[in-house]
C-alpha cells in the first residue's frame, strides 16, 4: 500500500458521478478493445483499431489531467490482491505486430538532449493495460476516488507519455505507407528478436503490412 500527499479538496464520492463513469467507460473499453485486438481474429485492421482505441484513451487521459488532484478517501491505498502478469497479453500483441512492433522515440521532450530509445508497441499496450486494471478493480470495489486518483497520477506518470509514444507510432506507420514513404529499418542495436531476417526484408514485410491493412496495392 502506498502513501499518497493530499493537496486538494475532492467532489468524488463512493457513487460515481457522471465524470467518472465517463472516465471508467473509457478505461474499459480500452482494456477489452486491446485484449479482443490481441486474439488476432482480424490482423488486417489491428493498426487501425489500435490507432482509434489510443487515441480515445488519450482523450480520457487528457481529461483526467486537466481537472484538479484527486482526492482518494484513505491515506493508504487498499490491497487489491493479485493482479494479471500481462505476459500473455504480451506475447500475443509482439507476435501480431511482428515486424513493426519495435519504434524508437525520445523520452522526455523537455529533458536534457538524448539518443532515441527503442521501445515496443506490444510491451507499452500489455502495460498501460495492466496500470488501467489496476484502477478498474478499485471502481469495481465501489471505491471511485481511489479508481479515479490512480488513474490520474498513473496518466501523469507513466501511461499518458506511453500512449503518446504509442500513438505518434501507430499514427507514422499508416501515414509511411499513405505517403508511399518507406518505412525503414530499427536502428542498429534495437532489440527486434533478430529472426534471421535482413534489414531490407524487414522493412519490405513491415510496408506490405500496413499496405494489406489499409486497402491499397503496394507500388512495384
Amino acid at each position: 500500500m502506498s502513501d499518497r500527499t493530499q493537496s486538494s479538496t475532492s467532489t468524488h464520492k463512493h457513487e460515481p458521478d457522471d465524470f467518472a463513469v465517463q472516465i471508467a467507460d473509457s478505461v474499459e473499453s480500452f482494456v477489452l478493445a486491446v485484449t479482443e485486438v490481441a486474439k488476432g481474429d482480424e490482423p488486417g485492421s489491428a493498426v487501425s483499431l489500435l490507432l482509434l482505441e489510443v487515441s480515445q484513451l488519450l482523450l480520457a487521459g487528457g481529461r483526467l489531467g486537466a481537472i484538479e488532484d484527486v482526492l482518494p478517501d484513505d491515506r493508504f491505498e487498499p490491497d487489491t490482491g493479485p493482479e494479471p502478469d500481462g505476459v500473455e497479453l504480451r506475447e500475443r500483441l509482439a507476435e501480431l505486430l511482428a515486424p513493426i512492433d519495435v519504434y524508437h522515440e525520445v523520452f522526455d521532450p523537455y529533458g536534457p538532449p538524448e539518443k532515441p530509445n527503442a521501445f515496443r508497441i506490444s510491451d507499452d499496450l500489455a502495460g498501460v493495460v495492466s496500470e488501467l486494471q489496476h484502477g478498474l478493480t478499485h471502481y469495481r470495489e465501489g471505491r471511485v476516488s481511489e479508481a479515479l486518483w490512480w488513474w490520474q497520477f498513473s496518466y501523469l506518470s507513466n501511461w499518458g507519455s506511453t500512449c503518446t509514444a504509442v500513438l505518434r507510432a501507430l499514427q507514422s506507420l499508416i501515414a509511411h505507407v499513405r505517403l508511399d514513404s518507406p518505412i525503414g529499418a530499427a536502428a542498429d542495436g534495437a532489440d527486434t528478436d533478430d529472426d534471421g531476417l535482413t534489414d531490407e526484408q524487414l522493412e519490405q514485410q513491415a510496408g506490405d503490412l500496413m499496405a494489406a491493412e489499409l486497402g491499397l496495392q503496394p507500388r512495384p
